[in-house]
């Protein structure tokens, strides 16, 4: 393999490419490096087609080597184990960003690897890994139709950012990533602080133009001979046959609303032409099934596309009956129940205090996750048996999909220091499940009370195209998400979008079809929300009973130790008197949390008490702690003593101390000064 070094400018950045000089064993291979962020990505395919299967076997995985940011993994065993969930996530950009440009006849075992070599915590790896799977595929001998290219989107302070650096993706309100060729998308994943449609599309368009040029740079790298890819070979007289029967069957199943009906009509005709023809066209049944399949993706298609109408009768903007319930958990302390058509998600929310926040261990540093969302989808939910074993990389998508969409309507931290954990358990699902989650996430955030700027819904667009002649269809369900060629997500406000995420099967989306599936979306996110909030229409004004009760304060970081108290003493004290759970920040931010809202509140007052300065001229009810011939020490706060001098014990004359006051009793008192050596002054008041 010949080496190979180019580089190219974007936006100010030199993104240099090597090919040729590692892993030359892969069928493409290639080094990309922004600044000192290096990633090397690998292609691999089988020589020979898998067979008995209908679908291209692409498996993408993104890895983060902790040597690239000079770290040793954390753990018993020290070596890298299964992938984060967030570099999951980065698999799948780039599985999503290339999957379309294969044929759709490539049957060949094929294999993308990332692996980040060096990281400089500035300059992000996602990016240059999906280029880098473009690059790696361009050289190789595996059939990729044409290069793709990606770029990442901000906006910081109203101006938007290619390729933002991870300081300034933390000021931005806006994390888009696009892919595409340089004529379409194939791919956008964003998660918004309520962008408008308009803004969106700005941003989208800013990226179409940085992608063509790095495409048009991914031409200029030289290509192997690539693997030759082949229809099927069909015979025309068993083709002729299937087909004459399976028209007139596909024309009625496609129009059964029910999905387990329908399902079950096409499956029982399937097997029935089967076993008729299976000794007249021996070894022909994955072809038989081919053309069955074939037949039917033609007429669900034809339906909507000349006949304007969907397989379940709606119009191309309807949405599917939608009911809405809240409270539905008794113990939760917050819970939405979402049903759309025949996808229902069941959602909760559980609050926690600072120290139940999540322990993020990224390449770039270890952090905590106050926001947690994650997504369950059973076999039961489609009627199918299926083991619960490890948490799939769908449902860590469409959680993470869920959780971009809501993060935007959450209180700061500030203002509501709870943890908050939503789960989202699918029930049923025929579509726009993902969606759903957002749905119900945001009825179960109102129903806790938590006070969320407003509500938040999603919709999943589709698309049907054939030449120029193309249907968008609103809130998509499973057979048209299967045989249309766009799954659309859409959530957002009624202010703006929240998050985006876009898959593709065919390279001609345009901008213009993008432009119209926002605005149409944006109409039924509308009525959606409408349907919400018949049900709750704004956060309950108090929490669940069952909910811990939460207060925070904000002390002197030099009082940090003081409250800490040597060896853990006082902190553990107060939480081993009042029975509350205490978390302290950095920045002297003290948050205390119970069950018992008495419990919470003399936790606080021992906080206050141990961190609080005694001041001049302010009051205090204390205990007398010694006698001294000369007055009586009275501790004021806890640890702070001050003397009250016999002279300042009563108005009238005292002979002894003791006459007045005795140890242990207590007695309030007047800061009247503290001196230049901290000694404090006090007064007896009378």
């Amino acid at each position: 393999m010949e080496f190979i070094k180019r580089s190219l400018t974007v936006a100010g950045k030199e993104i240099i490419v090597e090919s040729g000089k590692l892993a030359k064993q892969a069928n493409g291979s290639c080094v990309v490096r922004v600044g000192d962020t290096m990633v090397l990505v690998n292609a691999v395919a089988s020589s020979t087609p898998k067979e008995g299967i209908d679908f291209m076997p692409l498996t993408v995985d993104y890895r983060e080597r902790s040597y690239a940011s000079g770290k040793i993994p954390g753990g018993f065993f020290k070596r890298e184990a299964k992938p984060r969930d967030s570099e999951i996530l980065v698999s799948r950009l780039i599985d999503r960003s290339i999957r379309p440009i294969f044929s759709e006849f490539w049957r060949n075992d094929t294999q993308i690897t990332s692996v980040v070599l060096s990281h400089d915590g500035e300059n992000e790896a996602d990016i240059i890994s999906i280029i880098g799977a473009s690059i790696a595929l361009t050289v190789s001998n595996i059939p990729f139709e044409k290069p793709i290219a990606s770029v990442k989107v901000g906006r910081v302070n109203g101006q938007f950012i290619i390729n933002p650096t991870l300081s300034q993706h933390a000021e931005s309100d806006l994390d888009l990533v696009v892919s595409g060729t340089d004529d379409a998308f194939t791919m956008v994943e964003a998660g918004a602080g309520e962008l408008s449609e308009a803004e969106m599309l700005e941003a989208l368009n800013l990226a179409k133009e940085e992608i063509g040029k790095i495409c048009a740079f991914i031409r200029t790298f030289p290509s192997k001979e690539k693997i030759a890819v082949s229809e099927p070979v069909l015979d025309a007289a068993m083709k002729a046959e299937v087909e004459a029967e399976a028209v007139a069957k596909a024309e009625e199943c496609v129009v059964i609303k029910d999905k387990a009906e329908r399902d079950f009509a096409w499956a029982s005709f399937k097997k029935d032409i089967q076993t008729r023809l299976a000794e007249k066209y021996a070894d022909q049944s994955a072809n038989i099934d081919f053309i069955l399949e074939n037949t039917f993706y033609k007429k669900a298609r034809e339906l909507v596309l000349t006949k304007r109408t969907r397989t379940d009768g709606r119009a191309l903007t309807e949405i599917r009956p939608i009911t809405c319930e809240v409270g539905y958990l008794p113990r939760a302390h917050g819970s939405g129940l979402f049903t759309r058509g025949q996808t229902q998600g069941l959602v909760s929310v559980t609050l926690g205090s600072p120290a139940d926040k999540q322990v993020m261990d990224e390449l770039t540093g270890e952090y905590k996750e106050r926001f947690i969302l994650h997504y369950n989808f059973p076999g039961f939910a489609t009627g199918e048996p299926k083991p619960e074993r490890s948490t799939s990389r769908r449902e860590i998508g469409h959680g993470n999909l869920a959780r971009r969409g809501l993060k935007a309507i959450l209180p700061a931290e500030k203002d509501f220091p709870y943890t908050i954990r939503i789960v989202s358990d699918i029930l049923e699902s025929n579509g726009s499940s993902s969606m759903a989650s957002v749905c119900g996430g945001s009825l179960a955030l109102f129903d806790a009370g938590v006070p969320v700027k407003s509500a938040c819904a999603g919709i999943a667009m589709g698309l049907m195209k054939e030449g120029d002649n193309y249907v968008i269809l609103t809130d998509i369900m499973g057979m048209e998400d299967h045989l249309g060629d766009m799954d659309f997500k859409v959530v957002g406000t009624r202010k703006g979008v929240t998050a985006l995420q876009m898959d593709i099967k065919i390279t001609g989306l345009t901008t213009e079809i993008l432009a119209k599936a926002l605005e149409q979306a944006r109409v039924g996110r509308m009525e959606i929300l409408d349907k919400m909030e018949a049900a709750i229409a704004q956060p309950r004004q108090s929490l669940s009973q069952f909910a811990p009760k939460m207060v925070s304060l904000t002390i002197p970081q030099n009082k940090i130790g003081g409250l800490i108290g040597p060896g853990g003493k006082n902190i553990r004290n107060i939480q081993e008197t009042t029975g509350v759970k205490i978390d302290i920040e950095e920045d002297g931010t003290v948050f205390i949390s119970g069950d018992d809202s008495s419990a919470v509140d003399n936790a606080r007052n021992m906080v206050e008490g141990l961190t609080a300065e005694v001041e001049v001229g302010k009051i205090y009810k204390g205990k007398v702690t010694k006698i001294m011939a000369f007055g009586a020490f009275v501790e004021v706060l806890p640890g702070k003593e001050g003397l009250v001098h016999i002279s300042k014990l009563s108005k009238h004359r005292v002979a002894k101390v003791e006459d007045v006051v005795s140890e242990g009793e207590e007695i309030v008192v007047k800061v009247d000064e503290i001196d230049k050596q901290g000694r404090i002054n006090l007064s007896k008041q009378m």
